[in-house]
């Protein structure tokens, strides 16, 4: 193989095709020309769960897309060109995100985001020194499967929405309303195309299917007069994103709390998955994974954009095409940013109607939700051991109820943050108990693979 003296990647082979049973590694590559179809591959891949994020939450979508190509470069230096990934938008913020700007606005998000990312690159560089036995044993799959699949589900009555009330010559109606209940016909439109896309088609636009509703939805509700343009034939071609100055609020700041294990089992997940792979044992990179995943959401929440994690999008293109090349990362994170100066991409993405958010958002959530119980079924979570079922069981409670909690001085602690903690808490107390007593199987389950967003 001949090594490119300006990039360091092999040509692998002819550096046309992937011979028979093989796969470019991360540090070869194909053609230039290939190598930059598999990036923009990969910048298709991620659009539209990346641009789904800030149209849900209201963050600007140039500065999210700003963020993530800015993470990835990160990504790919910090982990030394030995680890292929794309950041993109993580779901998990979704929920916290929308809580803090109701409370307190854009900025005081962005604190928490900054926040998580902080300390996601703390536990990064505790793995990377001590290793990954300890993370195993303080979240073992049957706790992160709990706090995931409760940020999916707790965020159900988003999906559903709301009406904000108005009151007309004395009398209290019904005025704006958000999510599906908004227009319920463009969101069973929206829904009703991912449904049938993810099963009609095959490749990448079966991959694509959430996409692919939102955009036959948005042209779905354009034909009904329903799409304001104003704002996207008003915005500029080229500019720069829109960046906004974080401020921190304690009573916020907690509600972000549990995105840090959400992120840490994503990123746990990914090296595993590529480990798998590409045939190669990647464990010395979990520490740097996550160092790299924390300083792109630190800088990510200082900026304001959403906060980033490796996407599985990227994984199921990897697996399809067998090309693991992180040249291709680089050609995807170069074209992320050149998009992100368009103000009218932005705007584009600001302009979806709420149904169609609604109806996209019906699926997205539940995927969430479904994705922890995806870490117990692949773990083998054995629920017959109360020491499993009883946190599970408290955990999803609180975090769909949404049980709230305010011990004073401005501080609340709502379902989430109080399901992560019954999680945590409720697991190793009973772990603790039942092994002395000696009235249950002690879990020894170590994490597996849960990739995903």
């Amino acid at each position: 193989m001949a090594r490119s003296r300006t990039t360091g990647w092999q040509l692998h082979g002819d550096g046309r095709t992937v011979r028979p049973g093989g796969v470019v590694a991360p540090e070869e590559r194909l053609s230039w020309s290939r190598t930059v179809g598999l990036g923009l591959q990969h910048v298709v891949a991620m659009a539209g769960s990346t641009i789904l994020v800030p149209a849900i939450t209201g963050f600007p979508a140039s500065t999210t897309l700003f963020f993530s190509a800015v993470g990835t470069a990160l990504f790919l230096l910090l982990t030394r060109n030995r680890l292929p990934s794309y950041l993109g938008s993580s779901f998990a913020f979704i929920a916290p995100i929308l809580a803090a700007v109701a409370s307190g606005g854009p900025s005081v998000a962005t604190g928490g985001v900054l926040v998580t990312g902080v300390l996601l690159a703390l536990v990064g560089l505790v793995v990377h020194r001590a290793g990954t036995r300890w993370l195993e044993r303080a979240m073992p799959p049957v706790v992160t499967g709990s706090v995931v699949a409760l940020i999916g589900l707790n965020l159900a009555p988003a999906a559903w929405g709301s009406c904000d009330p108005v009151v007309v010559d004395g009398v209290l109606g019904q005025g704006p309303c958000s999510g599906f209940r908004s227009d319920p016909v463009t969101g069973i439109v929206t829904l009703g195309v991912v449904v049938l896309a993810s099963v009609l088609f095959r490749g990448m636009l079966g991959r694509l299917s959430i996409l692919l509703g939102v955009v036959v939805g948005y042209l779905f509700a354009l034909a009904r007069g329903g799409v304001d343009l104003d704002g996207v034939r008003s915005a500029a071609w080229v500019g720069f994103p829109e960046f906004t100055a974080p401020r921190f609020d304690a009573s916020a700041i907690v509600l972000f709390l549990p995105v840090v294990l959400v992120l840490v089992a994503e990123n746990v997940g990914h090296v595993k998955s590529v480990a798998a792979m590409t045939g190669r044992d990647l464990d010395d990179l979990t520490g740097r994974a996550l160092v790299a995943d924390g300083v792109a959401t630190t800088l990510a929440g200082a900026g304001g954009g959403s906060g980033t994690t490796t996407y599985a999008e990227n994984i199921g293109v990897m697996a399809a095409t067998r090309v693991y090349s992180t040249a291709a990362y680089w050609i995807a994170a170069a074209t992320a940013l050149l998009l992100s100066a368009s103000p009218k991409i932005g705007a584009l993405v600001a302009s979806v109607p709420a149904g169609v958010l609604g109806g996209a958002a019906t699926l997205l959530y539940g995927m969430i939700g479904i994705l922890g119980a995806r870490i117990w079924v692949a773990n083998r979570v054995d629920f017959s051991n109360p020491v499993n079922l009883t946190p599970a069981a408290v955990a999803l409670v609180v975090g769909i109820a949404n049980y709230t909690w305010s011990p004073g001085g401005g501080l609340q602690f709502s379902g989430i943050a109080l399901g992560t903690a019954a999680a945590i808490g409720l697991y190793h107390l009973m772990r603790v108990i039942s092994a002395a007593r000696g009235t249950a199987a002690v879990p020894t389950t170590p994490v597996g693979d849960s990739s995903g967003h």
